[in-house]
């Protein structure tokens, strides 16, 4: 577990000085949430990266920091983890570019991260809370509701959540996206969360149902 995000600050120091290309990586997931005070720690902290280009030169970093690399659980089964790597206390959950089922960085998730560190090799960007949002109610694992619960509470720009997830939806052509995601909005508002984009997501989920029934109709 890490508890404090200087942790990090100083492995980020440390894969600097073993990087010879220049690598953009950029936060998801409870690291964000730990930056914030948010959270109180976090078990791993999933990095990614834009290009395969960057993700060889951040696995070769890690080989030579001493890390070993470790095989995604179950849990995982939605998510599209292309390394894990560990070291002591330290797991690094590493993505090329599609973090979940085809959801990946976009151009809009770039644009809203916030860039916490400018090293020589390495620069380290912390993506929206809008954007950890939406990634954590395609997932399900342990505590990403309550993570969702956080961030709500922090103050996200609804909007963009349902701006990005059409695109997300539309980029991917996974339109059953948002049953999955209308499931966990469900289960935040049972929990009292008021969720103002709420009836827009249903109208998408009501679409998705329609269509698929037709489909099925006419034997397509």
């Amino acid at each position: 577990m890490i508890s404090d995000f200087k942790e990090l600050e100083r492995l980020f120091e440390e894969i600097d000085s073993v990087l010879q290309n220049r690598v953009h990586i950029f936060i998801i997931g409870g690291a964000v949430l730990l930056y914030h005070g948010m959270k109180r720690a976090t078990k791993d902290i999933d990095l990614v990266v834009g290009t395969l280009k960057e993700f060889n030169a951040l696995e070769r970093a890690f080989q030579k920091l001493i890390f070993t690399i470790k095989i995604p659980t179950f849990e995982y089964r939605r998510m599209e983890l292309n390394q894990i790597f560990v070291r002591e206390d330290l797991r690094i959950d590493l993505f090329q570019r599609t973090v979940c089922e085809g959801f990946a960085l976009s151009d809009a998730m770039k644009k809203r991260a916030k860039k916490i560190k400018e090293l020589k090799h390495l620069a380290v960007s912390l993506c929206s809370n809008e954007d950890i949002f939406l990634l954590k109610t395609f997932t399900e694992r342990e505590g990403d509701i309550d993570d969702c619960i956080a961030l709500a509470q922090a103050g996200i720009e609804w909007s963009a959540v349902l701006k990005e997830l059409k695109s997300q939806i539309r980029n991917s052509r996974r339109k059953v996206w948002v049953t999955w995601v209308g499931e966990r909005l469900d289960i935040l508002q049972e929990r009292g969360l008021a969720i103002p984009i709420m009836n827009e997501v249903d109208k998408l989920r009501e679409k998705y149902f329609d269509e698929r029934e037709k489909r099925q109709s006419s034997g397509r």
